[in-house]
């Protein structure tokens, strides 16, 4: 293909060299006059293992051209990535300036371009920065809608400092967000045969998708770096404990746990981590990191509470009780501190849980339940029915096909339904669906 690249920075620079050993005519573009000047003669303006030589081998094999005129790079191509930068301002947020500029003179540069044109943002921008800054600036100045002549997507980067040719060439995953087919043919063309699935979403969770990625890293880091804190303090050989905590890939390094829901709770979860953050409190360890999961899960069990109680409604039925569905475990679960709270504030509350019967809870579970809501079993009820037709607002914790089939056909317009589950057959319900954080 030809490809023109905006932005001869750390991605930009790796574009060109990789593109361009792949057998592709790329145009460099920059406003940076040494960046230019080192590319022409073969020098890499950024350093990475590889790049040098890489840089050298393809801007001798002629396959490499490089300018500040973006007319001209775009009349020379048909698919251009942008990499500009989006530094971050003294606030946080992001300096667009760059990008601003680029998308107007993007689009003037397509008012005079008849051939199709695919435009790529690789920058790393905030989810909505694509459709709502960037778009409007290149169809105002190219006279005419994405879609007539020219499209745009969004292709996020995952190139680390140190290993990014190697990561160009096996990333873990390709990502576009697009809603035209011919962007996404194009990118098929150019990536499709690299490792790792290729994937097309919406633009705006492709944009997403690179912060939360990057927060997840820094997440691990931190993690990884508290856990070695609290090791060390207690004598224990924290890379040891790692290794074992990466050893176990069907709950620890997987997918368990990562999907959005509810708050945790249960017998394991809360006593561990309290018990954990105590240990680091009596040898002076400091762990925000893990000091600030409790408060995170409080504010999210508060999210779920709120959203109930804004509705305004005086009646509420929870469909689920225990913190796991099946099981009967009522410890510290955030569906019981929910009936707490609804009951403290007056509503009128009826609960459904085939698991939960009362008067076979025994020992700690018993105990829990007393000191909680003593009377609940005046609250539950041995059938879901009765549970949504006589609530304003329906709380659902249990996603069992029952539960779904009783949902589906005794719904009203007039209730509120707040899913914690992720409910299957979601466009079925009648009613007011709102998910818990989706």
């Amino acid at each position: 293909m030809r490809i023109s690249v905006f932005g001869l920075g750390y991605v930009g620079t790796v574009s060109v060299a990789c593109l361009a050993r792949d057998g592709h005519q790329v145009i460099g573009v920059d406003i940076d006059p040494s960046k230019l000047a080192m590319l022409r003669e073969g020098r890499s303006p950024i350093i990475e293992v590889g790049i040098r030589e890489l840089v050298a081998d393809v801007v001798a094999s002629g396959r490499v051209d490089v300018t500040d005129d973006v007319a001209a790079a775009i009349h020379g191509s048909d698919l251009s990535f942008v990499c500009v930068g989006t530094p971050a301002r003294s606030n946080g947020s992001q300096d667009l300036r760059a990008l601003e500029r680029l998308g107007v003179e993007l689009g003037r540069a397509l008012a005079t371009k008849r051939a199709a044109h695919v435009i790529v943002v690789r920058s790393t921008v905030l989810p909505g920065t694509v459709d709502a800054t960037f778009r409007p600036l290149v169809e105002a100045h190219a006279g005419r809608r994405g879609g007539d002549g020219f499209d745009i997507c969004f292709q996020p980067e995952f190139l680390r400092e140190g290993s990014s040719i190697r990561d160009y060439d096996a990333p873990p995953f390709t990502v576009i967000g697009a809603e035209s087919e011919r962007a996404v043919q194009q990118l098929r063309q150019l990536f499709g045969k690299l490792p790792g699935p290729f994937v097309v979403c919406d633009i705006r969770t492709a944009e997403m998708l690179k912060y939360v990625c990057n927060a997840f890293h820094a997440l691990k880091i931190c993690f990884a770096n508290e856990v070695g804190r609290i090791s060390q303090a207690l004598a224990i050989d924290a890379h040891a404990v790692m290794d074992l905590v990466c050893m176990d890939t069907q709950l620890n390094i997987s997918t368990a746990y990562l999907r959005p829901g509810f708050a945790f709770g249960g017998s394991c979860l809360p006593k561990d981590l309290r018990a954990l953050l105590h240990a680091a409190a009596r040898r002076d360890v400091d762990v925000p990191l893990l000091s600030g999961v409790r408060e995170s899960n409080e504010t999210h069990l508060r999210h779920g509470i709120h959203t109930v109680l804004e509705t305004g409604a005086t009646s509420v039925g929870l469909l689920g009780l225990s913190f796991k569905a099946g099981t009967d475990d009522l410890r510290e679960s955030p569906l019981l501190a929910m009936a707490e709270h609804f009951v403290g504030k007056g509503l009128k509350v009826r609960i459904y849980d085939p698991e939960v019967n009362v008067s076979r809870l025994v020992g700690a579970n018993r105990r829990y339940i007393d000191q909680a809501i003593p009377h609940i079993g005046s609250l539950m009820c041995a059938e879901p029915g009765p549970v949504i037709e006589e609530s304003d607002v329906l709380v659902v914790g249990l996603r069992t096909p029952a539960v779904v089939r009783e949902l589906v056909a005794r719904c009203r317009e007039d209730q509120v339904i707040v899913d914690l589950v992720r409910l299957p057959d979601r466009e079925r319900l009648r009613g007011q669906y709102r998910g818990i954080c989706w």
